[in-house]
């Protein structure tokens, strides 16, 4: 019998917990733990994570000891790694131990990788926070603001908050999404600095066949493998008032402005990648890396990438250098990631990947190729073409009438005042039609 993962036979003591973590999904334990895992000074650093809303990789990772394989997948082969520095996993219903975290004076970073979708409205939250300060919620906010008031009627001091998702200003949207749900319940909160990040490490969604790989390789048995590509980036500017693992030292980048990173990621990375999604599955494509084989995808994505390199405020050598690299890692046959998995949410993920160039370009007058393509594709997408449609805001927007009136609804939907430019409704549904 093939004997499993634990820090016994590892001769690795789980570090005391000073970070939290919220959101236990394959892209924090390929990013941020494994950052944390090789930061020098990683033995005082543990990290407690917790799931967003599921248990089972609780269960999985419990039953050895927090450790995971981390499967680095390049084109040529893969290489194998334990991961030690989460220290314990809980599951997001959990309310009462994250509550216990935050009163720990210790604690000293908190992290998020929610998604996209997860920076809304508190919903339910409110009330429950205004009868009880330690009810238990289930919003991003609510979960902020409960640990921060809870912190605060324990005496701790400041902590950093550092959310890692791919919104623009994402630290200043989290101070303001928490500020005004605190604001609102009545709650008096500890002190925190918001960090902006960018982050990037493609992390396709976990599959069977990766813990048969592991075992292969290792002869260790893992019930939670995470694959990722070789490239990771962290980009990082704020302040960390209660100290931080010395991440530059395992290739994080601190900045004084992290904008210009994040534009460059947003637009050219994950406006591809939605592109090659909605207009990959129209054409039969199941991952990027079928979809950046075909001829006709590849072409579109060139075009996209000069369009938004325009607003980009890095030399053209620079941005070059980028876009070959993205192309060498969308080529990637051997990372397996889906466009219906990419597809997901389209109606949160676009208006920060595609809108930006869109509105810079009528600004100017101009009526980007590239960028009526991906929403006339997204339509397509919304009205049954291609991959699965996923996406709680947009799976309900009457598309299936004439693609004019669908054009207009669904611009409307990433943006009211889109929904009057008649240039651009006319410009999707022409494309939408010629796609179809």
């Amino acid at each position: 019998m093939i004997p499993p993962l634990n820090r016994a036979a590892d001769g690795r003591p789980a570090a005391p917990v000073r970070m939290l973590h919220l959101g236990l999904g394959g892209f924090f334990r390929a990013h941020q733990a494994w950052y944390t895992e090789h930061a020098p000074d990683a033995a005082r650093w543990g990290i407690a994570a917790f799931t967003g809303r599921s248990t089972d990789v609780v269960a999985r990772m419990s039953a050895q000891d927090c450790l995971y394989t981390l499967v680095t997948r390049g084109s040529d082969g893969d290489s194998f790694e334990v991961i030690g520095s989460v220290a314990a996993v809980h599951a997001g219903g959990d309310h009462s131990d994250w509550l216990a975290y935050w009163r720990r004076p210790e604690l000293a970073v908190v992290t998020l990788t929610v998604t996209e979708a997860a920076y809304t409205k508190p919903g339910a939250d409110l009330a429950a926070l205004r009868a009880d300060p330690e009810a238990p919620v289930r919003s991003v906010a609510g979960r902020l603001a409960a640990g921060l008031a809870a912190r605060r009627r324990a005496g701790g001091g400041p902590v950093a908050i550092v959310p890692c998702d791919n919104l623009p200003g994402n630290g200043e949207v989290a101070a303001r999404m928490v500020g005004e749900l605190a604001g609102a319940a009545g709650l008096r909160t500890s002190d925190a600095s918001y960090v902006t990040t960018m982050v990037d490490r493609i992390t396709p969604y976990p599959s069977a066949e990766d813990s048969g790989v592991v075992a292969a390789a290792t002869g260790r048995a893992d019930a939670a493998p995470v694959v990722a590509e070789p490239f990771a980036e962290w980009v990082l500017c704020g302040e960390f008032p209660a100290g931080r693992p010395r991440w530059e030292e395992a290739g994080a980048r601190f900045v004084a402005d992290a904008a210009p990173y994040e534009e460059r990621k947003l637009w050219l990375l994950n406006g591809g990648h939605s592109l090659l999604a909605y207009a990959g599955g129209l054409r039969g494509h199941a991952t990027v890396a079928e979809a950046v084989a075909d001829p006709a995808c590849r072409g579109w994505l060139v075009e996209w990438w000069a369009q938004a390199a325009r607003h980009l405020d890095f030399p053209e050598p620079e941005l070059d250098a980028y876009r070959d690299a993205l192309l060498a890692r969308f080529a990637n046959s051997r990372i397996r990631h889906t466009l219906a998995k990419i597809a997901e949410d389209g109606s949160q993920k676009l208006p920060v990947r595609v809108l930006p160039v869109l509105r810079a370009e009528r600004r100017r007058g101009g009526l980007p190729g590239g960028a009526v393509r991906m929403i006339a594709a997204w339509l397509l997408h919304l009205r049954g073409g291609g991959v699965p449609v996923r996406d709680a805001v947009a799976c309900s927007l009457p598309v299936a009438g004439p693609l004019p009136e669908a054009a207009r609804t669904v611009l409307a939907c990433l943006d009211p005042e889109l929904a009057h430019d008649t240039e651009l409704i006319d410009a999707v549904a022409t494309r939408a039609a010629n796609l179809a």
